[in-house]
């Protein structure tokens, strides 16, 4: 067993458990986007990101990527992840800012401003189609193409698979396809139809992590001032 740290609290958990896996066994959320139970870790969206370490050498890694080491020591809400946090969401945003789970998560990480140019592209390139179509379907009828800017998701070639089933499994997991805002508006970037509030405590001195982790928050006895 290996003994780490999560937000103060001590925990065991068994040799190739991820910081995610290990947060969650204890109910400290983390959002993911591109990890999906069933599939393999990917790391792509970094938006679970956690920070582990003390002082000056602390740093930010993805925790569904990230396994559990001896002694580790994990924040999951601290100022600084919180604000990686709300960063990456305004960045997906900027690249679908019609996707309802993209909006979702705006909502409940306050976020209320996306200061990127608008792109309104239809894949954020989390890979959960990739993998699903690879692992669950067992079938590698797309995958990814190209590098940098260039980079897509289809087909090789653009040829029509002669191994996809048609299953809508890809649809299905689509952050950007399962669910779209009707919004039209670009100078309304983030909708805040479903604003839950954010966590009050992270803007008081001198609380540096969330004094809880209720979801959404309900903003304890701290009032916005």
């Amino acid at each position: 067993m290996i003994t780490l740290t999560i937000n103060g609290l001590e925990t065991s958990v068994e040799k190739g458990t991820t910081v995610l896996e290990a947060a969650q066994f204890l109910g400290f959320p983390i959002p993911t986007l591109c990890h999906m139970e069933g599939l393999t870790p990917y790391g792509a969206c970094r938006l679970c990101v956690v920070e582990i370490g003390q002082g000056p050498s602390a740093k930010l890694v993805s925790s569904c990527t990230y396994p559990a080491e001896q002694g580790l020591q994990v924040r999951t809400a601290s100022s600084r992840v919180v604000r990686a946090r709300k960063m990456i969401i305004e960045l997906l945003l900027a690249s679908c800012p019609q996707s309802k789970t993209l909006q979702d998560l705006a909502s409940a990480h306050g976020v209320t401003q996306q200061r990127f140019r608008q792109e309104y592209e239809a894949c954020i390139l989390c890979g959960r189609c990739v993998r699903m179509c690879e692992e669950q379907m067992m079938a590698k009828a797309i995958g990814f193409r190209g590098r940098g800017r260039s980079r897509s998701i289809g087909t090789p070639f653009d040829i029509p698979s002669d191994v996809c089933r048609q299953c809508g499994g890809c649809i299905y997991v689509c952050p950007a396809c399962s669910l779209r805002c009707t919004y039209t508006e670009p100078q309304k970037a983030v909708c805040g139809g479903c604003a839950n509030l954010s966590p009050p405590c992270l803007e008081k001195e001198p609380f540096d992590d969330m004094l809880c982790y209720m979801n959404p928050c309900v903003a304890c006895e701290i009032k916005k001032s």
